[in-house]
């Protein structure tokens, strides 16, 4: 299984045999990256993960003050994965860039407080009205 932007040339092939957290993000930093009233990521350790291509960074600061990098195709422009300095030994992988409809769904919903109200994420067990503590 593998994630890719929409033209191909960035690729993050994904490990089988691991299931990762997947978590919805209703931020506004994630509406904004995304274009869409949520972002979706499945996160996996990086070391389990190989990265094929060139991508283009963007790092912001979160409202914690920590850091948010986001890659993207410096081609087509689509945004594939992210790491976040709070947990720089994972990366978050966008699952509409893996473009599976028998992926799991998200078992966290972040950042409800702004949460677009009619949008739910029936697949959460856990729910947080900001970023997990």
């Amino acid at each position: 299984m593998d994630a890719q932007c929409a033209c191909g040339s960035l690729k993050v092939d994904l490990p089988d045999d691991i299931t990762p957290a997947v978590v919805a993000c209703h931020c506004t930093a994630c509406q904004r990256r995304t274009g869409s009233p949520f972002g979706v990521g499945a996160y996996y350790l990086l070391a389990a993960l190989t990265i094929t291509g060139n991508a283009t960074s963007w790092t912001r600061e979160t409202d914690s003050g920590g850091a948010f990098t986001t890659y993207f195709c410096p081609t087509c422009g689509s945004t594939v994965y992210w790491t976040t300095g709070n947990h720089p030994e994972a990366a978050g992988i966008a699952v509409g860039a893996i473009a599976d409809p028998h992926f799991p769904g998200p078992v966290r919903s972040v950042w409800e407080e702004t949460r677009h109200e009619w949008v739910e994420i029936p697949t959460a067990l856990h729910h947080f009205p900001r970023g997990r503590s």
